[in-house]
């Protein structure tokens, strides 16, 4: 792991970019500067922590700084989550493997972004109504 540290891990989902910075520590875990455990909701610290949880000794030997800009509270968690596991897998493919088995999506990410508006319309799929059909 000592060539990966300080190397900089990105995570996205929907507008949520999420950059993630690993160094030498306490198992400390730090959201924009912020202590995990004053950060967010409950439900957004459970997604946060869940790469850490499959690898706890990763957690106990390394402080996780991230900056997160942009998106939704559940999208931010999820880029958070993102990052966190891709630098937990740059550090063994053991974990690696752990994390895909868990769940693929906290490497591979989704590719679902939101539809733009049309011109005419009221939204990107929504057609004025008509009465006569």
């Amino acid at each position: 792991m000592s060539k990966k540290l300080g190397k900089t891990f990105v995570g996205k989902r929907k507008t949520a970019i999420a950059s993630l910075t690993v160094k030498l520590g306490k198992g400390n875990v730090y959201v924009n500067s912020q202590p995990i455990e004053i950060f967010g909701t409950a439900a957004m610290r459970a997604k946060i922590l869940a790469p850490l949880l499959l690898i706890p000794e990763a957690h106990k030997t390394h402080d996780f700084h991230i900056q997160v800009q942009g998106g939704g509270q559940m999208a931010i968690a999820d880029a958070t989550a993102m990052a966190m596991a891709k630098a937990l897998a740059a550090m063994s493919a053991k974990n690696k493997k752990k994390i895909i088995e868990y769940d693929r999506n906290l490497l591979v990410g989704d590719p679902r972004r939101t539809e733009p508006k049309k011109p005419g319309r009221r939204s990107a799929r929504r057609f004025k109504q008509k009465s006569y059909r």
